[in-house]
């Protein structure tokens, strides 16, 4: 996996294969990818996902799109 894909090529097509609706083809896509990025702001702020607070999380994708105007946001979805 890409250091910038928060899902696979192959795990969309598995999602893709699954007998799911589209609505919940599109929250499994949602919830792996939303798992990738909280482990990855863990990981920035040198914490356990499980220590993540909705605020903590604001505080990083705030200071991420200020790092998208210098082209090296971790958000290139």
């Amino acid at each position: 996996m890409d250091a910038q894909e928060y899902i696979t090529t192959a795990e969309a097509a598995a999602i893709d294969r699954a007998l799911l609706s589209t609505h919940e083809k599109f929250l499994a896509r949602i919830t792996i990818s939303s798992l990738r990025l909280l482990a990855k702001i863990a990981v920035d702020q040198g914490v356990a996902i499980e220590e993540l607070t909705p605020e903590s999380i604001v505080v990083w994708l705030e200071a991420d799109s200020k790092r998208l105007a210098e082209g090296e946001s971790a958000l290139k979805w």
